[in-house]
């Protein structure tokens, strides 16, 4: 039979899409590894510790998808990136999943070809400055330096904010928070610009943080979250359904402490037994086995307990759960149900 053009370009693009189902779950599972793509350093939420081990709230994340799909949080390999280097990381293959404080944006999504995740921080961009300038307001910043991170989101955010408040700056180009804080520190810049909470990380690690200040304007929306390549949707699956795993044991009371009561028995709330494996067939929808978000909140524990580990109140990060407190609880973090 003779394939007419229109034939053969739906048979090429069929052929495209099978190629592009991966099966990164089958990929991860043979490697007996997960690569997740990370930052090269932050505070908090990224970083090696003094004995070399990656600690973090976006660190948990990755933990907790390799403690669902390999049985075992600790099989992870942590692939540092830039800001610009992250998605090419990504979309290489070189890293399965991405949790590296990334803003999901349109762009990103339809343009670099990702699949975000739900959101696991919700953030917005700020600026830090020394207390001893004098500026209580980013309205008041006309002519200053500003350090940013290139191929990132905040770049263009503050060619936004000074524009339409018809003042100018001088841009530190940087490529590394690390570099940032050299920068910064070295006064090459009067004001480091980030999200608010790379800011608190950033705040913390200076000499003297109480010399130093993040200003009262946030500046755009900047919705956090991990991330894949499109192509495979049953990894998205995966990773989506394991974020809101996290984000529900929160919500339904269940901790690192209790799981393992709590999945030893049907429970009387249908959701936890649900989510916990113990009622219906969740794991298998997405090739895992019963017990996938037992294993993940046994290595992590739920949101609100990562949260306080790594970035919370009597951290020296002190972030306050603001809009990332539950639902229910004055916040704007809301799990889709598993069910």
């Amino acid at each position: 039979m003779k394939l007419t053009k229109t034939t053969a370009l739906a048979a090429a693009i069929s052929l495209t899409a099978l190629t592009a189902q991966a099966g990164t779950l089958d990929d991860v599972q043979a490697r007996g590894e997960l690569n997740c793509v990370v930052t090269t350093g932050l505070a908090g939420f990224a970083a090696p510790d003094e004995n070399g081990r990656w600690e973090g709230f976006d660190v948990d994340f990755c933990r907790a998808v390799a403690a669902a799909v390999l049985g075992d949080p600790e099989k992870v390999k942590f692939v540092p990136t830039t800001g610009k280097t992250r998605f090419t990381i990504l979309n290489s293959g070189e890293g399965d999943i991405l949790f590296r404080n990334t803003t999901e944006t349109m762009s990103r999504d339809a343009d670099l070809k990702l699949t975000f995740l739900p959101v696991n921080y919700y953030d917005g961009q700020g600026f830090l400055i020394r207390k001893d300038l004098g500026i209580d307001s980013a309205k008041d910043l006309d002519g200053a330096s500003v350090c940013i991170q290139t191929g990132t989101t905040t770049e263009l955010n503050l060619a936004d904010f000074f524009r339409v408040n018809n003042i100018s700056y001088e841009p530190v180009t940087i490529e590394t928070n690390e570099e940032g804080i050299a920068n910064y520190t070295a006064n090459r810049c009067d004001v480091y610009t980030t999200d608010a909470s790379g800011l608190a990380s950033t705040r913390a690690a200076l000499e003297d943080p109480s010399a130093h200040k993040i200003l009262p304007e946030i500046i755009s929306k900047e919705p956090l979250a991990g991330a894949v390549r499109q192509g495979d949707d049953q990894w998205a699956d995966i990773g989506k359904w394991v974020v809101n795993a996290i984000i529900s044991a929160e919500e339904l009371g269940v901790t690192q402490a209790n799981v393992a009561e709590l999945a030893a028995a049907a429970t009387n709330n249908p959701s936890i037994n649900r989510m916990l494996g113990t009622e219906g067939n969740m794991g298998e929808m997405v090739g895992l086995d019963a017990q996938w978000a037992v294993r993940a909140i046994t290595a992590i524990g739920n949101y609100g307990e990562t949260f306080d580990r790594h970035i919370g109140p009597d951290t020296p990060i002190a972030l306050e759960r603001g809009l990332n407190a539950q639902w229910n609880n004055g916040g704007i973090l809301y799990a889709a149900p598993i069910r």
